[in-house]
């Protein structure tokens, strides 16, 4: 297995080296707008996948069947609104940071409430992701050598940090093309190695599918479950909203393509592809469920145990193939991350977009170190709790912390109100601490466990307290026709 993982952090680097050189600022933050969008729209399928989506989805099936699509319908819409509300807004502001808006709109207070709070929610998810991933990696390979996990930690980050540091933003679009490929790839072939193993044709494994206990697409009775399609639908919608519209590292991305047109054209495509991806992971589930129950093997406890136990059963090859999968999607959500942190606090937080030289260098030089040790302290405590349900903590996680970027940026978007500035940090902070405590009212007199609908009225409650803090006068954006 080592050659493989050799040959392929060689290849990255190759990619990194072939397009990172003679770097301008502009290159690290947008990639100077070059970024075709196919190489965009096909890389963004990787990145958003992650190491959680496959080791979690798959062992979803057991507990929730396919009712996770409702999700993922709820996302493509979700992009709709963002290719056709936001971006345009963004190409306009000529934006190098997207929350740039929020200073345009209500001052530089709010600019860095909003990216405080991208910061420590982006860092967090990603390092929740990352544990997950090496975690897999570290069980199945790295610990029979005799590592550490904090060492096969520090070792993912430290390649991660080796061919994302110098190419910033132009670096990661194509590097994030190359392990979606190989991520795809370990999934087709996982799919063919399980199939093979059932001694089924492709036929009879999709009839296996549609005719599981598990097969269920959609809820309509139960409105109370968390599972309910409304419940599914819109929290995609407003997931997607928040973890792609408002979130740097995902529309750093979209930004780096030429224009509107190829931006919008670029998250229409993979935001369709989620469903069908989807549809592959879970189906995946269903027959590796299917396979052990053949072969008499007791299904884990767990579900993110699920793949992992499957790749022990079914030989190196199908060992190889996870291994691949898992560090491509392991690299593809840390290496943006590193890169969207890194020029969100020196465009938003420190005010150092226009440096040039030596001082604009050094600077991400550090920023990018920082961000990578703090990556690797996030993912230790990760472990140390054990936490085991990571695509669900992430997605919690969302409802906190992107709840006030969402009220932010709709009071900006729906109303010409301006605010008092000073206070907007209060009321970002506030927001949250009122979710958790209506979630818990709600437990405990109705037995009523919020879901992902927390980002609803978290945002809710960021909107109104800017309505509390409104100012007496009006006010519009400034006049950006033309800047792009």
């Amino acid at each position: 297995m080592l050659w493989l993982l050799l040959f392929y952090v060689l290849l990255l680097f190759s990619v990194s080296f072939g397009v990172g050189r003679n770097l301008t600022a502009s290159d690290f933050y947008l990639g100077s707008r070059r970024s075709p969008w196919y190489v965009v729209a096909f890389g963004m399928i990787g990145a958003s996948i992650s190491g959680v989506t496959f080791v979690s989805v798959p062992g979803w099936v057991e507990s929730t069947g396919f009712t996770y699509i409702q999700m993922c319908i709820g996302f493509f819409f979700g992009y709709c609104v963002v290719a056709y509300l936001l971006l345009p807004l963004y190409y306009r502001m000529n934006l190098t940071s997207i929350y740039g808006y929020l200073e345009a709109r209500f001052g530089l207070s709010a600019r860095r409430t909003g990216a405080i709070f991208f910061l420590v929610s982006k860092l967090t998810g990603s390092a929740a992701k990352l544990y997950v991933a090496v975690l897999v990696l570290h069980r199945l390979l790295f610990e029979e050598w005799g590592i550490s996990f904090s060492m096969s930690l520090v070792g993912v980050v430290a390649i991660i940090w080796l061919y994302s540091y110098r190419g910033g933003i132009r670096t990661i679009v194509w590097t994030d093309f190359v392990q979606t490929f190989f991520l795809l790839l370990a999934l087709s072939l996982l799919l063919v190695n399980v199939v093979g193993l059932l001694d089924v044709d492709f036929s009879s494994a999709l009839s296996l599918v549609g005719e599981s206990d598990y097969s269920r697409l959609f809820v309509w009775d139960d409105w109370v479950s968390p599972r309910h399609f409304f419940k599914q639908f819109l929290s995609g919608i407003f997931v997607v909203i928040v973890m792609t519209g408002l979130d740097q590292d995902l529309m750093q991305k979209n930004l780096s393509c030429k224009d509107l047109r190829s931006s919008r054209k670029n998250m229409l495509v993979y935001g369709a592809a989620f469903i069908p991806v989807n549809l592959l992971f879970l189906s995946l589930g269903v027959l590796v469920i299917t396979f052990f129950r053949q072969t008499g093997v007791e299904v884990p406890p767990s579900g993110d145990e699920l793949l992992p136990a499957f790749v022990r059963y079914a030989g190196p090859w199908a060992l190889g193939c996870f291994l691949i999968g898992m560090l491509a999607s392991a690299f593809s959500s840390a290496d943006s991350a590193l890169t969207s942190l890194t020029t969100s606090t020196i465009v938003d937080v420190a005010g150092w977009e226009n440096k040039k030289g030596v001082f604009a260098r050094r600077s991400r030089l550090v920023f990018h170190l920082l961000f990578s040790l703090l990556l690797i302290l996030f993912a230790l405590a990760f472990y140390s709790f054990k936490e085991s349900s990571a695509i669900n903590l992430i997605y919690t996680l969302v409802s906190y912390l992107y709840g006030p970027l969402l009220g932010m940026f709709a009071f900006g978007l729906f109303t010409k109100w301006n605010v008092r500035q000073s206070y907007v940090p209060f009321v970002a902070v506030a927001a949250p601490l009122l979710t958790y405590a209506v979630d818990g009212w709600l437990n405990a007199t109705f037995s009523y466990k919020m879901g992902y609908e927390m980002l609803l009225l978290n945002g809710g409650w960021m909107f109104v307290g800017l309505l509390l803090i409104r100012s007496g006068a009006t006010s519009g954006l400034p006049d950006t026709k033309g800047s792009c």
